[in-house]
């Protein structure tokens, strides 16, 4: 019994092992290469389970996700020579399997990390030797990324590599040198400053004058339409006076008589000092109009 049973079990193990030798496994976030004799035969798997030629296809299997290699403490010289520490990462994920594959020499993710570490770092370099300390100090990270990243894409593209992005995350200085570029920069701003409120007090003149001169005009041609209005008005009224004295001549009289007497009677600590027969006191005399 036992002699039969060895050889079944034999079998049964040399089935698992010629089947799992016969297939592979693709997940989601996989990209994989068959390779036969360093010949890549299959490419563009899909997720789930592949056959090959057991003991003579390998099968290599690369991370399609956004790939990320951080660089801390990276020395980099400005156009001054002085020694700046660079904190940065780089984002990348490979584009062309194939081509990434047969650039790298296997496919190693690690020194394909490296290299595109290496070219990133060769642009931050041309980028800060071509920028003097104060320039790296008061520009924008992004300016300074921006300037080698198209050419490190199109670079990479060669390796079968997408460049995501690239971040400057910390640029330290050496005490000393900071200090002597933030003093510069002190100056420099105050500098800026002053000449802005100058500039400031300036355009403040000019405006207040031109604003002054504006109300003047306004004034004076406001004064000139007063005038002109007023001596309309007075015409006007002249001759509506005119006109109702030749209408009536003796109750214009009479009016006027009560109006003066209105402004000059009865008023406390008035004086006023006029003959009794003065035609003053005409309608005060007599109501009757004077026939004539």
């Amino acid at each position: 019994m036992g002699s039969r049973i060895l050889p079944i079990l034999i079998l049964l193990v040399g089935g698992i092992l010629l089947l799992s030798a016969s297939t592979f496994v693709v997940r989601e976030q996989d990209m994989a290469l068959r390779v036969q004799f360093k010949s890549v035969i299959g490419k563009d798997y899909k997720p789930g389970l592949h056959f090959k030629v057991p003991f003579i296809d390998d099968v290599f299997k690369f991370d399609r996700r956004v790939l990320t290699k951080k660089f801390d403490g990276e020395q980099f010289l400005t156009s001054e020579s002085q020694v700046l520490s660079v904190d940065y990462y780089i984002k990348w994920r490979i584009l062309d399997v194939q081509q990434f594959y047969q650039a790298t020499g296997g496919g190693d993710e690690i020194g394909a990390g490296s290299l595109v570490g290496q070219r990133i770092q060769d642009g931050i370099k041309n980028a800060v030797a071509r920028r003097t300390l104060k320039d790296i100090v008061i520009s924008d990270r992004q300016q300074v990324t921006g300037e080698f990243i198209v050419r490190a894409s199109e670079s990479l593209r060669n390796l079968g590599v997408e460049l995501i992005d690239v971040r400057v995350q910390r640029i330290d200085l050496q005490e000393d040198v900071a200090a002597r570029v933030y003093e510069s920069m002190k100056q420099t701003f105050e500098g800026i400053a002053r000449t802005q409120r100058g500039e400031g007090d300036r355009e403040s003149q000019i405006i207040r004058s031109e604003a002054e001169r504006k109300r003047t005009e306004i004034i004076a041609e406001a004064n000139a339409n007063a005038q002109r209005i007023r001596g309309e008005g007075d015409a006007t009224a002249a001759a509506l006076y005119a006109a109702a004295y030749n209408r009536n001549p003796e109750f214009y009289s009479f009016y006027r008589s009560l109006q003066a007497y209105r402004a000059s009677l009865g008023k406390e600590g008035d004086v006023l000092v006029v003959s009794p027969d003065s035609e003053f006191f005409r309608y005060l005399k007599s109501s009757t109009p004077q026939r004539r």
